[in-house]
């Protein structure tokens, strides 16, 4: 199952004080309007989100819709009914069901996104800390500096108040915090969005910052950037639709280096299969005793992983014991306007979809079955193998992590995937367009469901290891340190 499609990821803000931390001017949505979006928000999801109920009772889950319905009855502004929607969708903890910043109208992104309110430098939170990744030429700022304090807002504060806007799935709050991390991955970063309209910036952000060597501080002011600055900084021109995005390198030692930061290839013109059949090849010629595949940052997409599992082994590989599921054989008519995809076989699922419960139906995929296989391919690859993860890891790449672990195909070094292993959703999705509002929220139609029980928790790597903020400061990789040490053992 793919990961998250982009056309291109504790209390209710229904108590008036979200309007005072809203700044700028937005579009008012009458109360009556809003009452029609929440009952087409209801039905579409009661009827067709397979993942829905996976941590959540229905009662529960009728709770959150009331509760939404109570923040929208005395109408709001469109931020104010964009924060609590965005509320509302984290409350299903599904890393695949939110206001999708990419799927929104332009007006509604402009509106809403583009605002002179960012922070203008790269960041990354280590046990829940702001360091700084690239400070972008702002002076006073280095590489490795925790920003303890914006604007007099403690930086755990700030992190506290934007969790519970955060998608994830089940409890995994590792990948929350990691959502929040700007290191110019992403053409609009959840941070950014939720940070201005939570928090609205001033003339100059004013930053309390701590040095990782001696701990003293000092005060830093930045002034804040737009949404088009943002973009100028991104570390890749995600543009280009025929760039390649993989890389291959050879260590000393011959190890080679397999670089895959991003899976979301659904648009792109480069040939990413050729580029896996070149790779191996070389790896052949060269003969190379152990290949690293550095996942890091790679939320998921595309199966490409299984194109690189395909060279691992010398059978077909029967994926994990997880079944697909889907809700509905046919959407209800009535929905049909409301919902846009890139691909209207999702509206039928005809045959392919089997009935199980009151509740579900199997998805089959090939030859009746759940999930096909992952056929092997050659040159097959039988040296060590050492994949790195973190909390990024929530989709496609969850789902590499785990296939490799399970069936020993490798060794996972660095922190906890994204994911989850009681079952995530994705892989076919509609974007629900809520005519009054005029906001999307993302319904993933795919859920998959262990047939044991697992726990509420992402993959655990094998092997442990994290970066510091002093590992920021000198410019040391030492997760990729661990994974080389590994690789090049005898």
């Amino acid at each position: 199952m793919g990961g998250a499609f982009s056309v291109t990821r504790r209390t209710m803000m229904g108590s008036g004080a979200s309007a005072l931390m809203l700044g700028g001017a937005c579009a008012h949505v009458p109360a009556g309007a809003l009452s029609k979006d929440i009952a087409l928000l209801r039905r579409a999801y009661e009827t067709l989100h397979p993942g829905l109920y996976r941590y959540n009772s229905p009662s529960e889950m009728a709770g959150h819709f009331d509760r939404l319905a109570a923040a929208w009855s005395a109408g709001q502004t469109r931020a104010e009914a964009y924060l609590s929607l965005s509320r509302f969708l984290a409350r299903v903890r599904c890393g695949h069901t939110y206001a999708n910043f990419f799927n929104q109208s332009k007006e509604i992104s402009a509106e809403l996104f583009s605002g002179r309110d960012k922070l203008p430098f790269h960041f990354r939170w280590i046990a829940r800390r702001m360091i700084v990744t690239d400070a972008k030429g702002v002076e006073g700022l280095q590489p490795g500096d925790e920003i303890s304090a914006i604007n007099g807002r403690s930086g755990a504060d700030i992190l506290g108040t934007l969790l519970p806007f955060t998608r994830a799935d089940g409890g995994n709050d590792a990948k929350r915090v990691a959502q929040l991390n700007v290191i110019g991955l992403e053409r609009i970063e959840t941070f950014d969005v939720f940070n201005a309209l939570l928090h609205p910036a001033r003339d100059a952000f004013v930053l309390t910052v701590r040095s990782p060597r001696d701990g003293a501080t000092r005060t830093v002011k930045a002034p804040p950037i737009t949404l088009e600055q943002r973009r100028a900084q991104m570390a890749q021109d995600i543009d280009d639709k025929t760039r390649p995005v993989f890389s291959l390198e050879f260590a000393p030692g011959n190890v080679a280096v397999l670089k895959m930061p991003n899976w979301g290839l659904y648009d792109s013109k480069w040939d990413w299969k050729g580029f896996i059949d070149d790779a191996f090849r070389q790896l052949a010629d060269r003969r190379s005793p152990a290949l690293i595949v550095d996942l890091r940052g790679n939320e998921g997409g595309l199966d490409c992983g299984d194109e690189v599992i395909a060279r691992l082994i010398g059978a077909d590989l029967q994926r994990a014991a997880y079944e697909r599921r889907v809700r509905y054989v046919k959407t209800p008519a009535d929905l049909d306007p409301f919902l846009d995809t890139w691909d209207d076989s999702f509206r039928d699922w005809g045959a392919d979809a089997v009935r199980i419960d009151d509740r579900y139906y199997r998805l089959l995929e090939e030859d009746g079955e759940s999930r096909a296989p992952i056929r092997a391919k050659g040159p097959r690859f039988t040296g060590k193998v050492v994949v790195l993860v973190d909390a990024s890891n929530s989709s496609a790449t969850f789902q590499f992590a785990n296939l490799v672990q399970a069936n020993r195909l490798g060794t996972l070094v660095g922190e906890p995937t994204g994911g989850n292993l009681r079952g995530i959703n994705g892989g076919a999705f509609f974007f629900l367009r809520l005519p009054e509002s005029g906001l999307e929220a993302d319904l993933p139609l795919i859920g998959t469901f262990p047939q044991t029980p697992q726990p509420d928790a992402g993959v655990v790597p094998d092997v442990a290891a994290s970066t510091s903020s002093i590992d920021i400061a000198t410019g040391r990789d030492s997760v990729m340190e661990t994974a080389m040490a590994i690789a090049s053992r005898a």
